[in-house]
């Protein structure tokens, strides 16, 4: 009887999560893949008509290219984010609990900040005889002002400062619950620094390393407002061109199978860094 009640308690609690998740991610996601296949109408709307247009129109090297420019430019930066945000993240989880306190104080101020505020401030830094400049021209680094702004270096700048927090956090998570007398030993056992680092430090702090690049790599494909922002018009990514389809073109069917597409890869993503976490657990119990 007592296990029953349990039972129903359960379920009781589990149904607002259930119902939440089939109203507001579930269906809407089956209604855009419904809406890739359809059709276009002449004047506004949709059409009834079942087609594989949409997605067959994806394969032009226009769009093709698109796919590219997006995935280069979330590989480059998830690049770059590594290499900040794991040694970052590392050294955080040694500092002191005051220290780690502070700086995650210091790495939360920014998310109380609008994201777009945040990115304009980066175009008064990079534009002509800005902040940038005027410091470089000031060390007699450079004679005349940087043309940085509206460049892809500027879009890979804004994509690693709206996502680098996301790679810190992941690896800090791992690294403070980390057993730092695994690194002792083997220190003590002759491991030099750099192996005892590639061969319990890196094995132990993996899954948060892979946490944060799926993490920063995903949001990359579709942050199109950063490229928007401060790449102008010469950087497109795929969230750009869906934006386009649905306000400018107003052709919803293809910038579903758009959304479809990206979605597709993202998915894709995860489920391999699923595959390697279970490899990764599988290792670790035998």
């Amino acid at each position: 009887m007592k296990q029953a009640k349990a039972s129903k308690k359960y379920w009781a609690t589990l149904l607002p999560l259930y119902l939440f998740t089939i109203l507001f991610v579930g269906a809407p996601l089956l209604y855009m893949v419904v809406l890739s296949f359809l059709q276009r109408a002449e004047s506004w709307g949709v059409t009834s008509q079942f087609t594989l247009q949409n997605y067959i129109q994806i394969l032009q090297p226009v769009y093709l290219s698109t796919f590219a420019d997006s995935l280069k430019l979330a590989l480059i930066s998830t690049t770059i984010i590594v290499f900040i945000g794991y040694p970052f993240g590392y050294f955080m989880a040694k500092l002191s609990p005051k220290g780690k306190q502070r700086m995650m104080l210091a790495l939360m101020v920014p998310f109380w900040t609008n994201s777009l505020i945040r990115l304009y401030g980066w175009i008064i830094i990079f534009r002509a005889n800005g902040t940038l400049d005027q410091l470089l021209m000031g060390l007699h680094i450079t004679d005349s002002p940087l043309k940085l702004l509206y460049t892809y270096p500027a879009v890979v700048v804004g994509m690693v400062y709206a996502l680098l927090q996301f790679m810190i956090f992941a690896v800090y998570s791992s690294a403070e619950k980390m057993d730092w007398s695994l690194v002792e030993a083997a220190r003590d056992l002759g491991a030099s620094p750099a192996k005892a680092f590639f061969t319990v430090t890196l094995k132990l702090t993996l899954p948060g390393l892979l946490s944060g690049i799926i993490l920063t790599f995903i949001p990359s494909m579709g942050l199109f407002f950063i490229a928007d922002i401060l790449g102008g018009n010469k950087v497109v990514l795929v969230g750009s061109l869906i934006q386009d389809q649905l306000v400018k073109a107003h052709n919803t069917p293809f910038a579903a199978a758009l959304a479809v597409v990206l979605m597709i890869m993202t998915t894709l993503m995860i489920a391999l860094y699923r595959k390697i976490s279970g490899v990764r657990d599988l290792e670790g119990l035998l």
